[in-house]
């Protein structure tokens, strides 16, 4: 039994999660990133702490943003924590709550969390997908996340998808997330509608049948294909899990992403394109932190 940190640009969730995944007990509060690194990191010793001195626990693995370097437990410097520059998380914090301290990248941990008793379960391969404010995924095989040399595998927000589009910061020109999240798809909507228009109003006008608000989805969904079609000759995986809050959409999203990823693959391929959606939701992060030090084990 571990106790797993989802640290956010927004909110910092710490949970005691048991073997089987389950959550024993859950704290939350505001990260206010604002106020500088030291601030949350304060606010994270005490919530460990607190779980700590009323469960037996071994030790506290955290999902956080990257970029950042699992193995030396360094924060590098996330863009949605500003003023985070090489950060020695795990360092700071095994040294206030006297347990060993694991790190990993969120989408690394949401992606573990999914293949081990989520819409993944009982696949060999699974590569989770993030759709949300940005793009992230994880790899994770035969139940043990594949982190590469930096910890960065799965980065898949900065892969290349359209080399004459525009990009966003810190991220290459057609980017993947530049051209695909829930933030691109905001930026669309205000070419198009307005000032005030976001990912949310893109999708009601969908549903309500505006031809401008599908026409964004379905770029959206094309560039996404792109992606997952690069993933799937990449990597082979035998199940795609996608998550975030864009794919909460499922009925404007799934099925005519599956629809264009398929002419994009290897005729081979095709018939075993399996893609699910997340079943954890918000869950994912935390409990998939919780699961990160078996990894280090």
């Amino acid at each position: 039994m571990n106790i797993g940190v989802d640290l956010g640009g927004t909110n910092i969730r710490v949970a005691v999660v048991n073997d089987a995944g389950a959550i024993l007990e859950e704290l939350g509060c505001p990260t206010e990133a604002e106020k500088g690194s030291q601030h949350a990191i304060k606010k994270m010793i005490s919530m460990i702490k607190e779980l700590k001195d009323k469960h037996t626990v071994k030790a506290v693995g955290i999902g956080a943003p990257g970029p950042l370097d699992a193995k030396r437990g360094v924060i590098i410097e996330p863009p949605n924590l500003p003023g985070w520059q090489n950060i020695e998380l795990t360092k700071m914090i095994q040294s206030e709550v006297q347990l060993p301290v694991y790190l990993e990248n969120d989408a690394n941990a949401a992606a573990l969390a999914e293949a081990r008793i989520g819409a993944g379960k009982d696949a060999e391969s699974v590569f989770y997908i993030t759709v949300s404010t940005g793009v992230g995924g994880g790899y994770v095989y035969g139940g043990r996340v594949i982190s590469g040399a930096q910890g960065n595998c799965g980065e898949i927000g900065n892969m290349i998808i359209d080399p004459q589009a525009a990009g966003a910061p810190g991220l290459n020109k057609g980017a993947l997330e530049a051209l695909a999240s829930g933030t691109a798809i905001g930026k669309k909507a205000e070419s198009v509608f307005g000032p005030g228009y976001g990912a949310k109003e893109v999708f009601q006008l969908a549903k309500e049948g505006n031809l401008e608000a599908e026409a964004i989805i379905d770029e959206v969904l094309t560039y996404l294909a792109m992606g997952i079609a690069n993933i799937v000759h990449t990597l082979n995986p035998e199940v795609i899990v996608l998550g975030g809050g864009v794919m909460k959409s499922k009925d404007l999203m799934l099925e005519p992403l599956k629809e264009k990823v398929v002419p994009l693959l290897y005729p081979s391929l095709r018939p075993h394109l399996n893609i699910k959606l997340a079943v954890l939701d918000q869950k994912a992060g935390v409990v998939g932190a919780g699961m990160v030090p078996d990894q280090f084990r």
